[in-house]
Parts: C-alpha cells; structure tokens; sequence
C-alpha cells in the first residue's frame, strides 16, 4: 500500500533550498520524533553527479522523510526517485518552487502552467517506487490563473497520496500574506491529505492556518529559522493544548552554537561558517543591537573568534534581560 501515513500527526518541514540539510533535520528532530522532515530540493538533472553530496545525506534520525526532487522530464524524474526511493518514506515533487532559475528552466511552479506535464511527471515517479508520492505547490502561476483546486485534483488523479500548497502564487513569490482560507477549496476537492503552507511562525499561526484551512496538517518552513523547536511546540500545542515557552535567548544563542559546530563537522570549517551565516539574524532576532551583532558575525571567518563573539552576546543580552 502507498498511501501516506498520518503517523506524523499534523506538521511538517517544508524544504528549502540550502537550509534543511541534515544538520537541520536533526535539530528539529532532537525535540520532534513524528514531524515530517523534508530535504533541500534535489535537482533530477544534477542527481547522477550528486551521489555522495551531503545535500542526499540522510541521518539514522531522518525518518519519517520526504526526499524532493525537481524537474519536468517525467522519465529523469522517475530515475531519481528510484535512486532516492531506499533513503526515502516519501518521494515529494517540487511544483511549487518560485525562484527565477528554477522556473526559467520548467521547473517548480512553472509546472502550473502545463498541468498535463506536471500529471505525466507524477504517474511516471508513482509507477517508478513503492513509497507514496506528494506534490507540493501555489494557487497557481499569478493572480489571474489561480489553477490550484484543478490542478490539485489532476495531482491525485496521477497517483499523489498527499498534498502540500503554499497560499501564494509564483507572482507573489515570498511578498504578501499568504491566503489561508483558499487553501479550503482545495481541501473539499480532494481525498487525500493536504497540508497548508505559508506564513504559519508561531503556535498561534499555526492554529490560524488550520482553522481557516481546514487542512489536514501545516507545513513550517521559514518559521523554524532559529527556533527548532517550534514544529515539536506547535505539535504539542495540537494534541494537548498546551502551549510550550518559545525558547529564551540563551537557548536561541546555544542552538546557533550547536548548528555552526555540526555545519563545521559536516562541510569543514570554511563551508560550515559560511554556510551558517544566512541564519544569524535569525537566531539572534528580538536581540537589542541585533543589526549591530550581525553585522559582525558575517565578518568573521574563525572559529574561536565566532564562539567568542556568541558568548559575548550571550552576556550582553543576559545584562539586558
């Protein structure tokens, strides 16, 4: 049977591209063991030079996980989810991605536009593997071709066992409030599980999205940016009501420690540090002099040098608090 398994409850973690790598993955999964982990978007062009890249690494952890490959070729698209299919528990397509060159190339939510070509895609990766396939996209290319209830139910008609939808368009790209109460239409259209995307950063979000959904679940994407802990807050939050403390500073202030560590041990110290850098201002946020301490962060390319200046703000935000 390939029909999806709701043991993961009602929260996942939605890909994105350079972020949700393995050192990621296994933050959120320190606190959660049921949330859908999902990988960076994994291109079916470059995959057959990729076969030991860390961006495929999978940790004993991982699971339950969602590998997600691109593309528009049905056939090469079908390869890579069978080279994938050992590491995965679900092969999930990327018809959603809106970044120019991605959608320059046909893939990602360039796929609304030609839905017969996204149906072929999803046949072709469904007959390919014996885990279940999801699809995850927009409410359509622009505001005047908001195709996504249709191309939702064409996604389940290929043989899609779950859905993801981001209450964007591609023209929105990240701008915008996403339109949560869309999300709807789709969900009464549909048989399988579909899980609401976009905007949801806290318990209270998270709680907005569903009610105004009506999904099956939400997909946290941005919103785990410098607290892992939230997929396993709002989880928590659903099943007993209770609403967990967001972490303090000096639990953001160790996250970070720990991230920039595993980034070193994955990638080496030159990669790890450069790598963890598009998150400082994220795990910093809510700082006073936040601005002033990132700015110094990015400068800095040694490792004893960065973990003193991390235990510097560490002081200076406790003197504050």
């Amino acid at each position: 049977m390939k029909n999806i398994d709701l043991n993961f409850k009602k929260v996942s973690l939605a890909p994105m591209a350079g972020i949700t790598d393995c050192v990621l993955r296994n933050l959120v999964r320190e606190y959660s063991h049921s949330c859908l982990l999902t990988t960076e978007m994994i291109s079916s062009e470059g995959l057959k030079n990729v076969h030991d890249c860390n961006i495929i690494k999978k940790s004993p952890t991982d699971s339950p996980i969602a590998y997600q490959i691109s593309g528009h070729k049905p056939e090469l698209m079908a390869q890579a989810a069978k080279f994938l299919e050992n590491r995965a528990d679900i092969i999930d397509i990327n018809m959603g991605c809106p970044v120019k060159k991605v959608v320059c190339g046909n893939d990602g939510s360039a796929l609304m536009k030609t839905p017969e070509l996204a149906q072929d895609i999803v046949k072709a990766v469904d007959e390919a593997v014996n885990i279940p396939v999801s699809v995850k996209f927009r409410l359509g290319y622009t505001a005047d071709s908001m195709n996504y209830v249709e191309f939702g139910q064409m996604m389940q008609e290929a043989g899609a066992k779950m859905i993801t939808i981001h209450a964007r368009t591609k023209a929105q790209m990240y701008s915008g409030k996403a339109d949560w109460i869309k999300i709807k239409d789709l969900k009464h259209a549909v048989d399988i599980p579909v899980f609401a995307n976009g905007d949801v950063v806290s318990i209270e979000t998270a709680e907005q999205c569903l009610e105004q959904s009506q999904a099956d679940g939400i997909a946290i994407g941005r919103g785990v940016l410098g607290d892992v802990t939230l997929p396993y807050r709002i989880e928590h939050f659903f099943e007993t009501g209770e609403r967990l403390p967001e972490p303090t500073i000096v639990d953001k202030l160790d996250m970070l420690t720990r991230h920039l560590e595993a980034e070193i041990s994955m990638r080496g110290l030159d990669v790890g540090i450069k790598c963890i850098r598009k998150l400082y201002g994220y795990y910093i946020s809510g700082i006073k002099n936040a601005a002033k301490y990132r700015a110094t962060l990015v400068q800095i390319d040694d490792y004893g040098e960065m973990i003193k200046t991390i235990e510097q703000i560490r002081m200076e935000s406790c003197l504050v608090h």
